[in-house]
């Protein structure tokens, strides 16, 4: 069966490395497309699979229109496939690695200026259920550069029970929180004052909506009218209708106000270090963007301001 090693491969990154379903799902998707390629419609030879191949078949996806992000990603799923299948001495040297993708062209990530965000979060006094659960997302994400799914996983505490242990959760006297970022990587980081005061206001709310509510989810810190927990798509439209209607000249969806913590914070800081802590990144070099954006911002001030400097017409 040609997915046979692929499944087998993808039990052991859900197994022994916690990669989440969207990445196992990402991972089959890339290594059934290998496999197509080594042999279509039938049991691929691992083995006889070389370095030439890989490389025709990557310019054939580039020009197939894959772009050159996507190709990386490929290849990087191609290339631990082959790595496990020496480990399992069903494969010789790996034939994926010294085959490299195309140069991508580096996207800085977008970022709220400062008093817009300071504006946007702070805008209006919620009242009522939803008013208040949106509101106390909004602090949450920009006080802690939670990813939207850290945020939607969060309990209302630490439980290690019947339906599992939490992967996060709040501590509001402690004031801090903690999740279980990519790769499995667990972290603590602080939560704002702002935001836990909303998060006090919101739990109020929960707690009173929830008794009259049978079957509320009892873990949940953020649900739904009907007491479920909130769903990924649920929370960027409410973020989306939030921006919309408190007048943000922008795109806003959770990746911004986590772009926006980051930045803001390491402009007031310059710690570099304790930013990569925060946003859960295993390698600086990923954190590292963001000292582009800051340099992007102060490159546009210079061209606005400054006599010599050489404005574009």
């Amino acid at each position: 069966m040609p997915g046979d090693a692929i499944e087998r491969y993808l039990e052991r990154l859900r197994s022994e490395r916690g990669c989440s379903p969207r990445t196992i799902d990402g991972y089959r998707l890339e290594l059934r497309a290998l496999a197509r390629l080594a042999n279509p419609g039938a049991t691929p030879d691992w083995a006889s699979v070389t370095e030439h191949q890989v490389r025709r078949w990557v310019a054939a996806s580039a020009r197939a229109g894959l772009s050159a992000r996507s190709i990386a990603r490929r290849l990087s799923a191609w290339r631990g496939f082959f790595d496990w299948l020496a480990l399992q001495g069903e494969a010789g040297a790996n034939p994926a690695r010294g085959v490299r993708a195309p140069r991508a062209a580096r996207r800085l990530p977008k970022a709220l200026p400062p008093d817009v965000a300071v504006s946007f979060v702070g805008a209006g006094t919620p009242e009522g259920f939803e008013a208040l659960r949106d509101q106390a997302m909004l602090e949450l994400f920009y006080s802690s550069g939670l990813r939207l799914s850290e945020l939607t996983s969060l309990d209302l505490r630490h439980f290690d029970g019947a339906g599992g242990a939490s992967t996060g959760w709040i501590d509001l006297d402690e004031g801090e929180l903690t999740v279980r970022g990519k790769g499995g990587r667990t972290r603590t980081v602080p939560i704002g004052s702002l935001a836990r005061e909303a998060l006090r206001r919101w739990l109020e709310a929960r707690a009173a909506w929830c008794a009259v509510h049978p079957g509320c989810d009892e873990r949940a810190l953020f649900v739904s009218g009907p007491g479920r927990r909130l769903a990924n798509r649920t929370v960027q439209a409410r973020l989306k209708r939030l921006a919309i209607a408190r007048g943000v000249p922008a795109d806003v969806h959770p990746h911004v106000l986590r772009h926006s913590f980051a930045s803001h914070l390491l402009q007031s800081s310059g710690d570099l270090r304790a930013v990569q802590e925060l946003l859960g990144h295993a390698s600086i070099s990923t954190t590292q963007v963001y000292t582009s954006l800051d340099f992007q911002r102060l490159a546009a001030v210079y061209d606005a301001a400054h006599p010599r400097a050489r404005r574009r017409r």
